[in-house]
């Protein structure tokens, strides 16, 4: 406390103030800024820590990790708008609502296909909140069981990448890594790459997936009323069951193409996730270009093809045209690799202008530019904030706590992930990733804690807080869309059980960090 408690009170301010309601950036910078002036006029703090602001503006703008978010904003947004997700989980119902249970099980995959493909919880639970919920009713679902499958399966956004929150903490954690290995001795650090968060965060998510499914089978063998299968579908009437493949297969391949394309370039190596973003967005407009007018769709799948064929290449031909010398062979493919990119373009120029046509572009990019500044006032706000929090001596503060608390390693983590929860009752994802993991991540990074697992384990942490009553924003996208007749006790009710699974998920993580490290030592030799 020799800053006077100075630090403490400006957390806590800031805290008080969110809840109020009040803009988060603005809210972090007016609290950082009235705190700053308060520490000067007492002696306690020094106003050159300003001096560094311009610095870290300067470097948000030339990030290049951070060119990610609004390319992973706009894919998402652009799969919603153009109605791939309701494709989805129709035919997804379709295939598997004639088994006891089946819609449910449905819904889990949707959401982990959603998750992957757009990677924003309040799109994917409002989107099955108004599609599949109706449905569960209406065919005699337990509203609870119902409510909470919804729930659970919209914030695997949060750790199935490309989420936009491994995005943020992958950079997040990247910076504090290795500001602690120099602050340690260590002037050649080993990095961490978001690439690396995206790899160890595939199997704690698919793990999370699996629990809900076996949670559901569970339910269904138990009490069988709560979850039955549907009746025969009329649009399956007089369909053979090759029709009805083919019908789903038409709702599914699209997306899980894409999904490959991204994560896959990702981890083989072959596009950083900036890079993979960049696909990513591409693939959203063919596939929503296609989606609206199937009748000609050829330009679109020969722009698909031309787009996988350019990711080949990149993995087994140098395409760099920088170079001074570059060989026959190679200048063959690179001609080819032009050529490749044309048909791409062709293709992005065609569904662009169907996109356009169906009044559904201006509204994506108005979506991607308002999310896309949200999060990066966001980002300059909290900055501000550590500066201020630091210069009042914060940060010893954290330090001295951490360390001192009983359980050594695992009592700081136990400590921090409990923090964490709380937090995440009332602050979102976006305001904890900036302002608390810097604070926490460099003091667990001394106590020699491994930097991809910890940000699996914040990750899923934050994505169990959403879902957690009173507070959770799972909760209260769905209460925006329930019908009238659901409850909102019903839906806190019906989330308790996935929160259970969530934390046992967690707890297993906690004991076996392998399922976080092995894929990105595999993959990327991490």
């Amino acid at each position: 406390m020799e800053h006077g408690g100075l630090d403490l009170l400006m957390f806590g301010v800031a805290c008080v103030v969110l809840l109020l309601g009040f803009p988060v950036a603005f809210s972090l910078a007016g609290v950082a800024l009235a705190f700053g002036a308060l520490g000067w006029v007492f002696g306690i703090f020094d106003p050159s820590f300003f001096s560094a602001m311009p610095q870290r503006i300067f470097g948000t703008m030339t990030n290049e990790v951070l060119i990610a978010v609004p390319l992973f904003v706009f894919m998402g947004v652009m799969l919603e708008r153009s109605k791939v997700a309701e494709e989805l989980l129709e035919n997804m119902g379709r295939l598997f609502g004639t088994l006891r249970g089946g819609l449910g099980i449905s819904v889990s995959i949707v959401g982990m296909l959603l998750a992957a493909s757009t990677g924003i919880v309040g799109a994917t639970v409002v989107t099955m909140g108004l599609l599949s919920l109706p449905t569960m009713l209406r065919n005699g679902y337990d509203p609870k069981l119902a409510c909470g499958a919804i729930c659970a399966a919209g914030t695997l956004g949060q750790i199935i990448p490309p989420s936009i929150v491994l995005v943020l903490l992958g950079d997040v954690i990247s910076n504090a890594f290795q500001q602690t290995q120099l602050s340690m001795g260590n002037f050649s650090p080993r990095t961490v790459s978001v690439g690396d968060l995206f790899a160890g965060a595939l199997l704690p998510g698919l793990m999370l997936v699996g629990l809900y499914i076996l949670y559901q089978i569970l339910v269904a063998v138990t009490r069988p009323q709560s979850s039955p299968a549907l009746p025969p579908d009329a649009s399956r009437e007089g369909k053979s069951g090759a029709q009805v493949a083919a019908q789903v297969a038409h709702a599914l391949i699209p997306p899980v193409v894409l999904i490959v394309a991204v994560l896959g370039s990702i981890l083989a190596g072959i596009a950083s996730p900036t890079e993979a973003a960049g696909v990513g967005a591409v693939g959203a407009i063919l596939l929503a270009g296609l989606r609206l007018d199937e009748r000609r769709g050829w330009s679109i799948y020969a722009a698909g093809l031309c787009l996988v064929a350019v990711l080949a290449l990149t993995s087994f031909v140098d395409l760099r045209v920088t170079r001074e010398v570059i060989p026959t062979g190679d200048m063959i493919w690179i001609v080819v690799a032009g050529l490749l990119c044309l048909g791409v373009v062709y293709g992005i120029l065609i569904s662009l202008w169907r996109v356009w046509r169906a009044e559904v572009l201006k509204s994506v990019m108005i979506g991607t530019a308002n999310v896309s500044a949200m999060v990066f006032v966001i980002l300059i706000g909290a900055a501000l904030f550590s500066l201020v929090f630091r210069g009042l001596g914060g940060e010893e503060m954290v330090h001295e706590f951490l360390t001192g608390v009983p359980g050594g390693v695992w009592g700081a983590i136990i400590v921090v992930m409990l923090v964490m929860f709380f937090l995440g009752f009332f602050l979102d994802f976006i305001e904890i990733t900036f302002v608390v993991v810097p604070l926490i991540a460099p003091v667990l990074f001394r106590l020699d804690v491994d930097p991809i697992w910890l940000g699996v384990l914040i990750a899923m942490n934050l994505q169990t807080s959403f879902l957690t009553p009173p507070f959770g924003f799972a909760l209260f996208y769905l209460r925006g869309v329930a019908p009238a007749e659901i409850q909102t006790l019903q839906i806190y009710k019906g989330v308790i059980p996935f929160v259970i699974i969530q934390i046992a998920a967690l707890f297993i993580l906690a004991v076996y960090p392998q399922l976080a490290t092995w894929l990105p030592t595999v993959v990327f030799g991490s």
